[in-house]
């Protein structure tokens, strides 16, 4: 019985009707429950509830295990992934046994909606006009398609596995994250689709590009990480897919053996698990105006500031945070200095107060640089944590010529993202224009007090 029930789970021959879905399906989500409930419980000591496993957010999930052994989220993704292939498998046949399309089991990969999918699959009855026979049945799905949802399902496992080691578990968006894991994509989503069947070379690449996006998407459905981000990275993750994919068409129709073919893919998940941190460089903007009004009435309007009027840029109302006002606590050299933003506050030690002339300030605490887009409400992805951070910042005041005053306004930050030029090309925008918020209102507060 076992045998049968393996190939029922695993295979792409067997019909599977109504019954069967709703009876295996319901005892495998059970005897997963068990087993996670199980492991949460002894190594984490909390009570995994059945709401809790349903609800699709792996950052709520990852909430739940913190203090638990470093190695348990992965481990948890790792038993989670023959489950996965067992749903997209029975859910593809019983939606071909029931008269649908089979890419309607692509819908198994979209939290809440896939409980939805299986709940509808277990009640429609066989519509199939097609008489399954005892032995050798036909495959229920065909070749082309089989190979690309193999391929889509390897992708997304390899995608939930890295992200949670190198993101979650490691802390770094580092190189093999940003090249490696698009390059396995393209490589072992191509690969499967051309093991048995030389299929063209078009069509390869459109799977490859097709599994990058899907696994992107599912980086934003399970709340690994926002839109935004997820928008900027998926340009890059799509180049560096496709020589991957011209190398596992390649490889594919040489008759590779298949483990060592497809063993290729577990290169950059084990990589990225011992992949060196690198410090980040430091970076810095400096913006300057100029201020009809004398260093002494500038200075007052340096130091703090009341609020800004809501901010109607476009990079603002896309969610990056924006300056509203400037306090203190204190005066000179060691009093604090807040800074509020749209997401939270800057708090900023003063080290240099030569009044009238320069005040400058170390960052020791910041908001999140910006609000995700997302589906789910209050998304903290760990990217929004520090890896895009300010250090040091100051204003400097100098006299000109009939009353005016130079103010320069300087930041310096660090992203410890690669690659590294990539991601500065944004983050300096983003400095630049909070500068500008900041010194056009100085500015503004200044002339309208100097008579």
């Amino acid at each position: 019985m076992l045998s049968r029930w393996l190939r029922l789970w695993f295979g792409f021959r067997d019909p599977v009707s109504r019954g069967t879905y709703f009876r295996h399906g319901a005892g495998l989500m059970a005897f997963k429950y068990a087993v996670d409930g199980l492991l949460v419980w002894t190594f984490a000591g909390r009570f995994w509830t059945p709401l809790d496993y349903a609800n699709p957010l792996w950052s709520a999930r990852y909430e739940l295990l913190r203090g638990a052994p470093s190695w348990l989220p992965p481990l948890m993704v790792a038993i989670a992934l023959p489950f996965v292939w067992i749903g997209v498998s029975m859910t593809m046949r019983r939606a071909v046994d029931a008269g649908s399309s089979p890419w309607t089991a692509l819908m198994f990969f979209v939290p809440l909606l896939n409980f939805v999918l299986m709940a509808v699959l277990s009640l429609v009855p066989s519509a199939s006009r097609v008489e399954w026979p005892v032995e050798l049945p036909p495959p229920a799905v065909d070749e082309r398609l089989k190979s690309a949802m193999l391929g889509v399902a390897a992708s997304l496992g390899i995608t939930l596995v890295t992200v949670g080691v190198g993101v979650y578990l490691r802390r770094s968006y580092s190189t093999g994250l940003f090249l490696g894991v698009p390059f396995t994509i393209g490589y072992i989503s191509s690969y499967i689709y051309n093991y048995n069947y030389s299929r063209p070379a078009g069509q390869s690449i459109m799977i490859a590009l097709a599994s990058v996006t899907i696994a992107a998407g599912a980086l934003v459905v399970f709340a690994l990480e926002g839109v935004v981000c997820v928008a900027m990275a998926l340009p890059i993750a799509l180049a560096i897919a496709f020589p991957g994919a011209v190398l596992g068409r390649m490889i594919a129709r040489r008759g590779v053996h298949a483990g060592a073919g497809a063993g290729m893919a577990l290169i950059v998940p084990l990589f990225i698990g011992v992949e060196p941190r690198v410090e980040p460089p430091v970076h810095e903007v400096l913006t300057v105006v100029e201020i009809a009004a004398p260093p002494e009435v500038v200075w007052r309007h340096v130091v703090s500031f009341p609020d800004l009027p809501a901010p109607t840029e476009a990079l603002f109302r896309a969610g990056v945070a924006a300056p509203m006002r400037a306090r203190i606590d204190g005066r000179g050299v060691g009093a604090i200095r807040h800074c509020d933003f749209t997401t939270g506050s800057f708090v900023e030690p003063i080290t240099a107060w030569e009044e009238n002339r320069l005040l400058a300030f170390d960052i020791t605490e910041q908001a999140p640089p910006m609000s995700e887009w997302s589906p789910y409400r209050d998304l903290h992805p760990p990217h929004l944590g520090g890896y895009f951070r300010a250090t040091h910042g100051e204003f400097r005041l100098t006299p000109l010529p009939g009353g005016r005053t130079r103010l320069e306004g300087r930041t310096a930050y660090v992203v410890d993202m690669f690659p590294q030029r990539y991601w500065t090309l944004p983050a300096g925008r983003i400095v630049a224009a909070i500068h500008e918020r900041v010194l056009r209102h100085i500015a503004a507060l200044a002339e309208e007090e100097e008579p």
